[in-house]
């Protein structure tokens, strides 16, 4: 009978520490709960901090490269800020004396064409209308008030220009010339400013421009064939060869 008795009470008091136990448990699971969804909500929070920090740091690294580029652009416009200033203290410079340069030009202009006339009237006589026309045309620019003082001395200088060419060039043209008491057509010859010669139509006579006579002087006939391959030179009817001409000796100067 006291055995029977122990086992009844054994009985309840192992319900009483299961009901214990499984109390304890459900708490130790209930906290356990609230510490992972604590955890959950800091990682939760973490990431969003990680998140906003990698954005922020993303547009650091975006603003710092403008910041650097704007670096390099305004060092940029300071030097052409620097060069547009030099520029218009020389520009201003230039426009204290544009005044007294523009009154310079047309005297200048005029010595020059002056100097151009008398080098053309002591040069050989070679296309005389047409340098006399240039030197007519230049003078009328010059004594027009509507032309620049700037257009003035352009054509002056494209004058002594055009002669320049002259003399590095050989060419030829018809014209009338006085041989003896006559007048006669003929073809020109002029090789640079070395020789001035002549050759009629016919072939019959062959002259050079003698530049201490000022005529026109009859050469021997061993020259015919020699004026007329240069005139065929100067037509570009012949490739261009030597020519064996008699050339004036150079003056001494003194």
């Amino acid at each position: 009978m006291i055995r029977h008795l122990t086992k009844l009470i054994l009985i309840p008091l192992l319900v009483v520490f299961s009901l214990s136990t499984m109390s304890q448990l459900d708490s130790v699971m209930d906290e356990n709960k609230d510490r992972t969804k604590a955890a959950a909500v800091s990682q939760a929070k973490i990431d969003s901090t990680q998140i906003k920090t990698d954005k922020a740091s993303t547009e650091y690294k975006s603003v710092s490269k403008q910041i650097e580029g704007l670096k390099v652009y305004n060092a940029q416009k300071r030097k052409q800020i620097r060069r547009q200033i030099e520029r218009m203290r020389e520009i201003e410079k230039t426009m204290k004396y544009a005044s007294v340069l523009q009154r310079q030009i047309p005297p200048l202009a005029r010595r020059m064409h002056a100097g151009l006339e008398q080098f053309v009237a002591l040069d050989l006589p070679f296309s005389s209308g047409e340098r006399t026309e240039r030197l007519k045309f230049i003078k009328d620019a010059l004594d027009n008030p509507t032309v620049s003082p700037a257009e003035k001395l352009r054509q002056v200088l494209e004058g002594f220009d055009i002669e320049a060419e002259y003399g590095r060039k050989i060419d030829t043209y018809k014209d009338t010339i006085l041989i003896g008491d006559k007048e006669r057509d003929v073809n020109i010859l002029r090789v640079g400013r070395l020789v001035l010669a002549y050759q009629t139509s016919d072939q019959d006579r062959t002259g050079i421009w003698n530049k201490e006579s000022k005529t026109w002087e009859r050469l021997p006939g061993r020259y015919r064939g020699v004026v007329r391959d240069g005139i065929s030179m100067a037509k570009k009817l012949k490739t261009v060869d030597m020519l064996e001409l008699p050339v004036p000796a150079a003056e001494i100067v003194k």
